[in-house]
């Protein structure tokens, strides 16, 4: 096949998204002879969605000194631009900075219907945005805006809207903010934007949607950045940092194996090249999994690992502190985030400081942040977050003897969790509602809360919670079993395979034997159906 032929085949398979098919069409080309300066753009684009930064970053470079020598400025600088895009999402920051003045003294012309002097502006932006000065961000975002639609060029207005968008979130306008993402989500979804762009656009608004607590919103368009991703063969990026907004939609809907996996994996594309910052958020989701489940040590070291990387371990940390009996440590640690929380951060870190300061018996405190945390509702709309007041205003009314008044939150809680499609935020609303039927003396209907509950804990593998509710008797197991035996124990009782048991736990199946073995010398088994017979008989189930 001659050069000209297998560069076709390149460009076609870069139409089709087709991305390890277009890598080696234009390496194969490049190699017969040198591509042109357009060319070798698509070739760096094809090696970064086919997750080959290195070669991206390489390819770059050559494609903006092959402009210049065309004498083609304006492309040079959209080259240089793209470069710096890569180069600053993976934390080489003064490289970057390089690169983007190396651009702006290439010669591009700083003129309304050019669409380069436009797309060197967002960096800038994106640095004063991350920095928290929306306020300085905002007309530099706009201006780019305007370039784009004047040039009619569809990459540069999504990216001039959603810095545009982002900013109004930051700035108080979360409804205004979300509309205009909405807005250039919709231009994605019409295959108006180039790949790279769409994909940058759908993670930045889920981890928007996500941090304003619209998390309908978030779930919708995390579905459709995952149907995005699968229409496209071998795309690697978008999957590092969206992976962990995907595991955060999925431990909502109580799938916690899965979100398991995506975090580890997430954490594993991150890795390369190390130091990324969304590492962090990585750690913390695992941190997260793995104190709802009852893994303390392991929580413990993700959310320390976690904090290395310059990620917020509140309210995260706390609650684990809370859950291991050291309440010193956990008043100390939520009041420590609610001291430096951001707008958003906060609600978290309001509810959270309800939980712990009403388990040390400070109902006064609990009462503040239950407060200024629904006070916190009236400013936007948003379904988790009324949620999360109602949840935490019907914990602080029982511990003030309104159980009526307390019901009637919790019950609107569940309604919404329930809408939202989270069983395991459900649940713990249904712990309470028991406690307000038993206070007015309805055991009955306590009692059938309270089984509700322990029904969803115990499908979630919610270890912590499930022990809570039902007691000593599975707090203390019998017979010297560990937490994670116990959680093996029933895994096993529902017939669930050694494979099956260590997928479930992110653990090696020969973990799972030993763990097996040693049920069986402590309860004094010799089988599965004895081991699951006497989980039946001790109610570990």
């Amino acid at each position: 096949m001659g050069r000209s032929a297998v560069l076709d085949h390149a460009r076609a398979a870069y139409r089709a998204r087709e991305w390890p098919r277009a890598l080696d069409g234009f390496r194969s080309a490049d190699t017969l002879a040198a591509l042109s300066a357009d060319d070798l753009d698509l070739f760096a684009r094809a090696a970064y969605l086919a997750g080959h930064d290195d070669d991206s970053v390489a390819l770059y470079e050559r494609a903006f000194a092959a402009h210049l020598e065309a004498g083609e400025t304006e492309s040079a600088g959209i080259s240089a631009f793209w470069l710096c895009f890569l180069l600053m999402g993976r934390g080489e920051a003064a490289r970057a900075g390089g690169w983007l003045e190396r651009a702006r003294q290439s010669g591009v012309p700083d003129r309304p219907d050019c669409a380069t002097s436009g797309f060197l502006m967002i960096p800038g932006a994106v640095q004063q945005m991350y920095a928290n000065r929306p306020t300085e961000a905002l007309p530099i975002f706009t201006a780019a805006q305007r370039i784009g639609r004047a040039c009619h060029d569809a990459d540069l207005l999504a990216l001039g809207s959603l810095g545009i968008g982002q900013c109004r979130v930051l700035l108080g306008d979360v409804d205004g903010g979300l509309r205009t993402l909405d807005e250039v989500l919709v231009a994605v979804g019409l295959g108006e934007v180039s790949p790279v762009v769409s994909g940058l656009v759908y993670c930045a608004v889920i981890e928007t949607c996500y941090g304003t607590y619209h998390l309908q919103r978030a779930k919708e368009w995390t579905r459709a950045l995952g149907r995005w991703c699968d229409d496209q063969s071998g795309l690697a990026p978008f999957r590092g940092q969206c992976l962990v907004h995907r595991a955060q939609m999925l431990q909502l809907e109580g799938d916690w194996s899965q979100a398991m996996d995506l975090a580890r994996l997430a954490l594993q594309r991150l890795s390369d090249p190390p130091g990324q910052p969304a590492m962090g958020m990585a750690l913390y989701e695992q941190g997260e999994l793995h104190r709802l489940r009852g893994e303390f040590a392991e929580a413990e070291a993700a959310y320390r690992s976690a904090g290395m990387y310059g990620q917020e371990v509140q309210p995260g940390l706390a609650l684990l502190r809370l859950r291991q009996g050291d309440t010193t440590a956990a008043v100390a640690g939520i009041l420590r985030g609610l001291g430096e929380a951001s707008n958003l951060d906060r609600p978290r870190m309001l509810a959270a400081h309800t939980e712990i300061a009403l388990a040390t018996g400070d109902v006064a405190a609990a009462r503040r942040s239950t407060d200024e945390l629904e006070a916190l509702t009236r400013t936007q709309d948003a379904t988790a977050l009324a949620a999360m007041a109602d949840h935490a205003q019907g914990s602080v009314l029982l511990a003030e003897g309104d159980p009526c008044g307390a019901l009637e939150r919790l019950r609107r809680s569940g309604r919404r969790w329930r809408d939202l499609g989270a069983p395991y935020e459900r649940a713990r609303v249904r712990v309470l509602q028991g406690r307000c039927c038993a206070a007015l003396g309805d055991d009955d209907d306590a009692r059938l809360e309270f089984d509700s509950a322990a029904s969803i804990f115990h499908d979630l593998h919610a270890l912590p919670d499930l022990r809570e509710l039902r007691g000593p008797e599975l707090a203390d197991a019998p017979n010297g079993l560990t937490p994670r035996e116990v959680q093996v124990l029933r895994a096993v009782a529902t017939g669930k395979t050694n494979r099956a048991i260590a997928h479930e736990f992110v653990i090696s199946e020969k973990t799972v034997a030993r763990h097996l073995s040693n049920i069986f010398t402590k309860l004094e088994v010799s089988s599965r159906a004895a081991a699951t017979a006497y989980a039946y008989e001790h109610r570990l189930l």
